[in-house]
């Protein structure tokens, strides 16, 4: 069991990293129906188009577009049977843990949801932030459950205790830069601002937090390419820019404190990929958000917060209990 959750841990990421590319891609609505496309249960052949594209005259097709988001399905319904099969074995077994495998299941159909409303709702951004928080839970919650199999390491260094509640802060200090990214990318802010380490021209006059963070945008037939205006966007990416920097500073304080505790594993992992990162964060706004990087941004997110989790674990680890 413990192999098979790390493999379904690894098709997460790949979850993660698919939806990425989905979305960076411009393909979230490249089936404008859900769970199949155009109405066929896979992308339409070339022969099937002028069908598909009668059902829905406003989204011509295109194969890529459609294929990359199939794909993404097609991955995402592996996973969720991989979790399902998770939560059977662990049923089956006395010595499991039994409420964190149903817990993800879940989760699971939950996500499935929200994947049913980014593309019935045409890109609504609380839903689409909505449904990369609830990949990055599934991830950080499958680690747990590995870390649950996992041999228990020895005991901590005399110290560390008051760690605990720095190593919490720092989770909740990235969950919040981690929404802050997916908000970012929701309203296609990534670009909002070229320049660093501050915003290009009177930036700081220009700041509409109302706007850049009312749960529901100005009402629009589809919300692909974003609704908001440059004032908002503008203030979206430099929240994200300014909190990471936050993000940045808490993190570091934390592997630090690891470091003079004994937890130098922990507090290198901590920091290597913290740098690495920064430093795609950086790669985006240089570059201009390149595919490769961007995806990349994303997946490293993900191992941050893995990270962290590992972190909190080992601090916070007791007896397995039920």
């Amino acid at each position: 069991m413990r192999n098979f959750t790390l493999f379904t841990l690894a098709l997460a990421l790949v979850v993660i990293l698919l939806g990425a590319f989905t979305r960076l891609t411009d393909a979230g609505l490249g089936c404008p129906d859900w769970p199949g496309c155009y109405g066929y249960l896979v992308v339409p052949q070339e022969h099937q188009h002028a069908i598909a594209e009668a059902r829905f005259p406003e989204r011509p097709v295109e194969m890529a577009k459609a294929w990359a988001e199939m794909v993404h399905r097609y991955v995402a319904g592996t996973l969720g049977l991989c979790i399902l099969a998770l939560a059977l074995m662990a049923w089956r077994r006395p010595a499991a843990p039994k409420g964190l495998p149903w817990l993800l299941v879940g989760l699971v159909v939950f996500q499935a949801a929200l994947g049913m409303w980014t593309v019935t709702l045409n890109l609504l951004p609380l839903v689409v932030m909505g449904h990369l928080i609830g990949g990055f839970s599934i991830l950080a919650l499958l680690f747990l459950l590995w870390l649950r199999q996992s041999p228990q390491r020895g005991p901590l260094p005399n110290g560390t205790k008051p760690l605990g509640t720095l190593a919490v802060v720092a989770t909740g200090v990235l969950l919040v830069q981690i929404m802050l990214g997916g908000w970012t990318s929701a309203n296609y802010a990534s670009l909002a601002c070229t320049e660093l380490p501050v915003c290009e021209g009177d930036w700081a006059s220009r700041l509409d937090p109302e706007a850049a963070f009312h749960p529901l945008p100005p009402p629009a037939k589809s919300y692909e390419f974003g609704v908001l205006d440059y004032p908002a966007r503008m203030t979206i990416h430099v929240s994200h820019r300014i909190w990471a920097l936050i993000t940045a500073l808490v993190l570091l304080l934390l592997a630090l404190r690891l470091w003079t505790q004994g937890l130098r594993r922990e507090a290198l992992a901590v920091t290597g990929v913290l740098m690495l990162q920064l430093m795609l964060g950086i790669a985006n706004v240089v570059a201009s958000l390149p595919l490769p990087v961007a995806v990349a941004h994303n997946g490293v997110a993900a191992l941050l917060l893995l990270s962290l989790v590992a972190v909190n674990y080992r601090l916070w680890q007791r007896s397995r209990y039920e």
